[in-house]
């Protein structure tokens, strides 16, 4: 019996022994994923100052999720504190941090629509597939709205990811910014804002870091483990969008962040940026959404 109970620690250290071994490997292989280079072709997007187009950058800032990360000013913010260890404080994007005012006009489509640093690595925490399909115009109207604000005070991105995240890096689980994107893709056409599906389409390209390229919803790979799953926003049976029968009830939802019983919508739904998209933009955004395929 003693000679079985041995065996069977014996068994219980080899195995610990693997799996340590194998999550090592999978934290080293995770470290090499961060550190290499991701080649894209990247045609600049002319700077602007004009009033015109730091009007628009602004609205998109604060509508299309930019605030929620670097901050009302751009000037950083403190995304995620986990007590597991998570830790993302989101850079300073004006010209106080010495890095962004070294930006050239190649650097900002580089890391907005690509997700790749002006070195070439990859950046870790950025949703650069809801920015992927930018307008010219859009994307020039967004920086020229950065461009044009004070400096702050300079911080740098902080990220810092506990041991399972990296290991989950490593294995492919978990992506970086550039290796969820299709880099082949053109930039969208300009588009006149429009209470259309077809602009609809185009404004929930913002949706899809949470929502998924389907915006069939699930977890959310990457966030803390208590956010809950992103909804389901195809028209189908249980999915949100069955709540909504009109654009006026989407809009008041995305406004207030309750659905039409009254029910809290999770806060984890930026709400403080996208209730700020006007009544055009939801409504295009509905139109889209309830034209989806249901299967």
């Amino acid at each position: 019996m003693a000679r079985v109970l041995r065996m069977a620690a014996l068994g219980l250290v080899g195995v610990g022994i693997i799996v340590a071994a194998a999550i090592y490997g999978a934290v080293l292989v995770g470290e090499r994923k961060a550190s290499r280079t991701v080649e894209v072709d990247v045609a600049p997007v002319a700077f602007r100052d004009d009033a015109a187009s730091i009007a628009q950058g602004k609205y998109l800032y604060e509508s299309r999720g930019c605030m929620e990360c670097h901050g009302a000013g751009a000037g950083g913010r403190q995304v995620f504190d986990d007590p597991g260890g998570l830790t993302v404080r989101a850079p300073d994007l004006t010209s106080g941090n010495p890095e962004m005012a070294r930006y050239q006009p190649v650097d900002w489509v580089r890391s907005i629509r690509h997700g790749v640093a002006p070195t070439g690595r990859p950046l870790l925490i950025m949703p650069s597939e809801d920015y992927n399909r930018l307008s010219d115009d859009d994307l020039a109207a967004l920086v020229a709205y950065v461009r044009s604000l004070p400096p702050g005070m300079g911080a740098p991105a902080d990220i810092r990811l506990p041991w399972f995240v990296r290991a989950l890096y490593g294995v492919g689980v978990i992506n970086d910014a550039a290796a969820k994107i299709d880099h082949s893709l053109p930039a969208s056409p300009p588009m006149a804002q429009a209470a259309t599906a077809q602009y609809g389409g185009y404004v929930a390209n913002a949706c899809l870091g949470c929502h998924g390229p389907e915006l069939r919803g699930g977890k959310i790979a990457g966030a803390p483990p208590d956010w809950p799953p992103a909804a389901d926003l195809r028209p189908v049976s249980g999915g949100a969008m069955a709540r909504y029968g009109h654009a006026s009830a989407f809009i008041a939802m995305m406004r207030s962040g309750k659905r039409p019983d009254g029910s809290e919508v999770s806060r984890v739904m930026p709400f403080d940026s996208f209730g700020r998209m006007n009544d055009t933009e939801l409504t295009a955004v509905y139109l889209y959404l309830s034209g989806l395929p249901s299967r």
